[in-house]
């Protein structure tokens, strides 16, 4: 988050204080010289005045940096104002393009993101995004205030127990180790999203052991390193845990840890718009329809077929605008389904008749405060209930959660935060693991929405069985932040290469939905 500088004033104070230090520095630097004679011979540098020189060096080189970032500071105020006085390259609003992809969170925008550097020149993508929330006081692309990606805890691991999602957790962790290579554009800071190492630590009964020591092995198979603890080990090495209940733990020791998810979507959305890519603040109200007589389908009267042409958005000013498209990719969150039912998905006959089972769940996230908490080391740690809890900074914050039982799923009508639902359901989990946690004072809380998959609870990508134009890419249930890049990745290999180069994600399609061959991960936080 970046805010505005009075640049004239900021550098004033540098050259002020630098003039100073290097007047005082001289002044002190020649009462030192002289104290020697100048009939001596040559002597090494005075310890002082190589001490001062350095520096003064040191302070033009900070100088420098300074002034080169009140530079940038400028610029990219300058190009911030620029975008958001007009919303679309140019101040035309793109009226048809090759793909449109609804959504612009993390998935949306990594789809986009990987089908421009792939093909900068060949395709044109605009991106639908209904909650830019643009802050007017930010130098910045908006702060989605309502958008999953960015009220997410952001962790990533690879404790997973379906080889699809573990091999795109470690893509995950490959892209953010080297996401300069990936997002980084020209005239801006690297990206960065402040990954924290400290790895996930999942807790298991004796009821849940033998799933976990099954997951630990195909995890550690598919290059993965974790370790499997006892509940003897456990205490040796994580001191403050009860083991109580405890059979076996799990405890990740690389690639795994948590990460900023506003920056991740933040960097995405910037390289994107550097590639070309289109960014429409609007909402997608319907879609319009086109006859293809010359297209057959099993089940269908010739020449009934109608396909996908044209996507509605209701823009910021409440004007109605179509976006003739070529490929629509449905990468909306929680709202997928509503855009599903938009192209008669679930209400129509055939393979129409089969809904999108994805819907918005209200799921709460507590900070809270402990001053003699677990250390600096403490991994994102999962009791068997499916309580959470992560460190947050340097100042005995910590982040918590749970996902709520079927009975007591919250209205989505808003976010409000039921901040009973902590002193009921998680403190005296919290307490009973973490006997420090006795103690703790909720600081902040907020609710976000949850792609929940109803069917399987597992992400839904590929291409749509009848609409030979539309692609899915939604219903992660809670890990669609740290898959969106392997996600975008084989979104755009199955347009542009047909079908997936990397990792196989074919039992992720649409079609299991049709065949009822649901895809079940055991390790849903």
């Amino acid at each position: 988050m970046i805010k505005t500088v009075n640049t004239f004033k900021l550098r004033k104070f540098i050259n002020d204080k630098f003039v100073n230090l290097n007047k005082s520095a001289y002044v002190f630097i020649n009462r030192c010289e002289s104290s020697y004679s100048s009939d001596e011979p040559p002597k090494p540098e005075h310890p002082i005045k190589r001490t001062f020189r350095i520096l003064g060096n040191d302070m033009k080189t900070a100088k420098n940096k300074v002034e080169s970032f009140v530079e940038r500071m400028q610029g990219i105020r300058e190009l911030s104002n620029k975008i958001l006085k007009s919303p679309y390259r140019d101040g035309i609003f793109p009226e048809h393009c090759d793909i449109v992809i609804i959504g612009g969170g993390a998935m949306g925008s990594s789809i986009a993101y990987w089908l421009k550097q792939r093909a900068p020149n060949a395709i044109t993508v605009t991106v639908i995004e209904k909650d830019p929330s643009v802050n007017q006081n930010i130098l910045s692309w908006g702060q989605y205030a309502e958008a999953s990606t960015c009220l997410s805890v952001g962790g990533l691991r690879q404790q997973f127990s379906l080889e699809e999602n573990i091999k795109m957790s470690l893509f995950g962790a490959e892209f953010l180790r080297n996401i300069n290579q990936h997002l980084s554009v020209e005239g801006h800071d690297p990206p960065d999203v402040q990954f924290t190492p400290c790895g996930y630590l999942f807790l298991a009964s004796e009821k849940g052991a033998q799933q976990l020591e099954e997951n630990a092995k195909l995890q550690k198979k598919l290059g993965a390193k974790n370790e499997l603890l006892t509940p003897v080990k456990l205490k040796q090495k994580f001191p403050w845990i009860n083991t109580d209940g405890i059979a076996l733990g799990c405890h990740g020791l690389e690639n795994e840890g948590w990460f900023d998810p506003w920056s991740l979507l933040y960097a995405f959305k910037r390289k994107a718009l550097s590639l070309g890519v289109e960014y429409i603040d609007g909402e997608a109200i319907g879609f319009e329809f086109k006859k293809m007589p010359d297209l057959l389908m099993d089940g269908m009267e010739p020449g009934s077929y109608e396909g996908v042409d044209k996507v509605l958005v209701r823009t910021e000013s409440g004007e109605i605008r179509s976006v003739k498209f070529g490929i629509v990719i449905i990468a909306a969150g929680p709202y997928s389904a509503k855009v599903a039912r938009m192209a008669r998905i679930g209400t129509g006959d055939g393979m129409l008749s089969i809904p999108l089972p994805v819907e918005p769940r209200k799921r709460y996230v507590f900070c809270i405060n402990c001053k003699n908490g677990p250390g600096l080391n403490t991994p994102l740690t999962i009791d068997p209930s499916g309580t959470y809890f992560r460190r947050e900074g340097l100042a005995g914050n910590y982040i918590c959660g749970r996902s709520p039982l079927p009975e007591e799923e919250p209205s989505v009508d808003n976010l409000d935060v039921d901040h009973d639902f902590f002193d009921k359901n998680i403190w005296p989990v919290l307490a009973s693991r973490v006997p420090a946690f006795e103690a703790v004072k909720v600081k902040n809380a907020w609710g976000g929405y949850y792609e929940y998959n109803t069917y399987d609870e597992n992400g839904i990508v590929g291409p749509h069985p009848y609409y030979i134009n539309m692609y899915i890419a939604t219903g992660f249930s809670g890990h669609g932040i740290q898959h969106a890049p392997a996600v975008g990745r084989g979104v755009m290999e199955m347009i542009l290469d047909g079908g997936f180069e990397t990792i196989d994600l074919t039992r992720m399609s649409f079609d299991r939905l049709i065949m009822d061959r649901p895809l079940i991960e055991e390790n849903i936080v």
